[in-house]
């Protein structure tokens, strides 16, 4: 799991510094999808065939891909606006957005401690974002429907969890994204100027293939609430990540926002751990 998350560190740097070179971030997008989709046709189809394609809930699987997808889309496009360190820091709410979202789509009950750290937890983002200030920058709506989006995912995720193998998910994630931004990749591409943009945009879809490989893995050896807080690594990663490749280290009121955030989100994972250990 933390090299999962180590992954996608390194593809959200490697995503702001592509828009920040001025490549289209539909294009951006794409190709991370792109790059994706021919990594899981050369992993699986040799062994698999297209088996992959077929799956006991495609209506489900196509939701779920379309929220990581505009997830995707728009987590790109607030990096070209926002450092790394906020829209990372927002990305956080994410688990305590669908531990709201569980309660009527999961019919999950969430007691009002949880509740609780999860306005919390909102605290932190308006610590972060500070709306009542003249610094004010508006793109944090962007990283918030980012952050909504992955939320609706993980909702999705919870829903369908075993559902379909890990090749037929791969194959809906990247497929579905592929197929649906193509026109308007093409539309807005730009040849690279360079080899070395070049090898980030094939890089930035590779990286994709392996983190969410690397996750799945983790999965098969430890259960999801055993491994949840390790999402949190990102702060470390984004961190240094920030500050070496774009000199940008994370301001006061984000350091500040970011451990209320993710004290809230342990916390909730702690009396999930709770309650699932008195139910056993």
């Amino acid at each position: 799991m933390l090299l999962a998350f180590l992954c996608f560190a390194v593809m959200d740097t490697t995503a702001k510094w592509l828009v920040g070179a001025a490549v289209p971030v539909m294009q951006v997008v794409w190709l991370r999808y792109f790059v994706h989709f021919l990594c899981t046709l050369v992993v699986y189809v040799p062994r698999q065939g297209l088996s992959i394609a077929r799956s006991n809930r495609p209506g489900l699987q196509t939701l779920r891909a379309l929220f990581l997808l505009c997830s995707t889309a728009f987590n790109f496009t607030a990096l070209k606006y926002l450092p790394l360190t906020t829209t990372v820091a927002i990305f956080f709410v994410a688990p305590l957005t669908v531990c709201l979202l569980s309660i009527p789509i999961l019919g999950e009950k969430v007691g009002l401690k949880r509740l609780l750290a999860v306005l919390v937890g909102f605290l932190g983002v308006l610590i972060i974002v500070q709306p009542w200030s003249e610094s004010f920058d508006p793109h944090v709506f962007i990283a918030i429907g980012a952050m909504l989006c992955a939320s609706g995912y993980f909702v999705m995720s919870r829903v369908i969890a075993g559902v379909d193998q890990n090749s037929t998910v791969q194959f809906y994630v990247a497929g579905i994204a592929t197929l649906l931004l193509s026109p308007f990749a093409f539309f807005v591409w730009q040849w690279p100027e360079n080899w070395h943009t070049w090898f980030l945009l094939c890089l930035i879809g590779s990286l994709g293939m392996i983190g969410h490989s690397f996750l799945t893995r983790a999965h098969q050896f430890a259960e999801a609430s055993v491994l949840a807080p390790t999402v949190y690594s990102q702060v470390i990663y984004i961190t240094i990540l920030s500050w070496v490749v774009f000199g940008q280290p994370p301001s006061q009121s984000t350091l500040l926002g970011t451990i209320v955030i993710v004290s809230s989100g342990l916390f909730i994972w702690f009396r999930e751990r709770q309650i699932q250990l008195s139910q056993t």
